[in-house]
């Protein structure tokens, strides 16, 4: 047997009927990924050579998802219990002579530290290894049974005594042994329980029959929570979203108010940088070293550059990239647009399907018209280049090096390096007018009341 070498079977077939909803259980988001997407990753970084998910019929979404990350899809036909589903994946994993793993698709928040931990000691003096916790209230989970330190049997709650239902030790789900003893093991698995269903469990009395070791490594409770009901889905979001944020709290970056920032399991964020209250990092956002992201700002597939101060009530879109020491000010949005080194857009501003230059100003108001109902267009405007508030940048547009566009301008042509560009009518003054305005209006009044 290669003791190096792992599998791992992750069950993702359960119906998931507490979350009353039509997405696959599995599915559902924690951290803007998919709790099954967690679980992947987990796989990965252990260094998994087969990864198989076990999936309901018709869960097509789930098994696409598997196959973006590189794992193998089986379909468990008939719900037939846990037991029953780590057998589907047997015939896939024909022929491997390592260490197999069982995982489950609705436990986000474990880590490959503890995983490992479990693996490793396979190789001292067990023959299985489970994953167990302390519970604050065991209702409803398995209890693992050990006398010493040898696991004897895991009993499910509804099969429990009274006695038993006492324990505190209870089974996360995760079992770990060369991949032929747990196969063994399963096939001798019998449905004579409450369930009427073949139970992962079983296997390890049936293993300490046989005269096999099985040891218990514990993690804590908060790591090894399951996600069935929409309650449970806002815990491991919680739980997820606190955790990542010590972690970089630890690595330099400053929270404000850290329990108001929500982020993505894959935002990255460098030391040095400032999070102030309320903000939401989507998918795909990396923060560099020195920015500052101010009050209630929202960041998706965005890059913040060293140094840059976005915010407060800024929003990135997708695409949106700020180079060095730029400044993106209150209510406006980038989106799909590069904003070169030292440039501003601080106030009310849109600037779509973009480049903004070195230096460049852009002042309130400004307005990239990006899309004409069919399509998208581009706006370039040069480096050191002043936009007067409230102007309109009709794309396709190109604004030269150094140009200056006056305020309220409608700008549909290409402005040459250095020019000056005004698009608005002109201004016509006459003297007096206002008060004889003023006075036919009040007169208008007077005749109505």
């Amino acid at each position: 047997m290669n003791r190096s070498a792992l599998a791992i079977v992750i069950l993702a077939a359960g119906q998931g009927t507490r979350m009353k909803s039509a997405l696959a259980k599995v599915l559902h988001p924690i951290a803007g990924r998919p709790m099954l997407a967690h679980v992947l990753a987990i796989a990965k970084d252990l260094g998994a050579e087969h990864i198989v998910v076990v999936t309901a019929p018709g869960a097509h979404d789930v098994a696409g998802l598997a196959a973006e990350w590189g794992a193998e899809a089986v379909v468990q036909e008939r719900q037939l219990g846990t037991g029953h589903a780590v057998l589907t994946a047997e015939e896939k994993l024909k022929g491997f002579d390592g260490n197999l793993l069982v995982l489950f698709g609705d436990a986000p928040l474990l880590t490959a530290a503890t995983l490992r931990r479990l693996i490793e000691r396979l190789g001292e003096n067990a023959d299985l290894t489970t994953l167990g916790f302390r519970a604050a209230d065991p209702t409803g989970y398995g209890r693992m049974v050990a006398e010493d330190d040898q696991l004897v049997r895991i009993v499910e709650h509804k099969d429990a005594s009274e006695n038993e239902r006492r324990i505190d030790l209870c089974f996360a789900g995760m079992l770990a042994g060369p991949v032929g003893t747990i196969f063994e093991l399963l096939h001798r698995v019998d449905n004579r329980n409450a369930q009427g269903e073949f139970y992962m469990t079983d296997a390890i009395a049936i293993a300490r029959s046989r005269g096999l070791h099985c040891a218990v490594v514990e993690g804590s409770e908060s790591e090894m929570l399951g996600v069935n009901s929409r309650l449970q889905l806002a815990q491991a979001e919680a739980a997820f979203q606190s955790r990542f944020r010590t972690k970089l709290m630890s690595d330099g970056v400053s929270f404000l108010a850290p329990e108001t920032v929500f982020l993505s399991a894959d935002t990255t964020i460098e030391a040095d940088v400032t999070i102030g209250p309320y903000v939401v990092f989507g998918p795909g956002v990396t923060v560099k070293s020195g920015a500052e992201i101010r009050a209630f700002c929202h960041i998706d597939g965005a890059t913040v550059g060293n140094g840059a101060i976005l915010g407060p009530f800024a929003r990135l879109r997708p695409g949106a990239v700020l180079e060095e020491s730029v400044h993106i000010g209150n209510f406006c949005e980038i989106k799909n647009a590069r904003i070169e080194k030292g440039a501003k857009v601080n106030h009310l501003s849109y600037v779509g399907d973009a480049r903004v230059g070195a230096a460049t100003n852009i002042g309130a108001g400004t307005i990239t018209c990006n899309y004409d109902g069919e399509n998208k267009h581009f706006t370039d405007i040069g480096a050191g280049v002043f936009i007067g508030s409230d102007a309109t940048l009709v794309a396709p547009l190109k604004i030269g090096d150094g140009a200056y566009v006056g305020a309220g301008s409608v700008i549909t042509d290409d402005v040459e390096k250095g020019a000056l560009a005004l698009g608005r009518g002109r201004q016509v003054s006459k003297p007096g007018r206002a008060n004889e305005i003023r006075s036919r209006n009040r007169a208008r009044k007077d005749r109505k009341t």
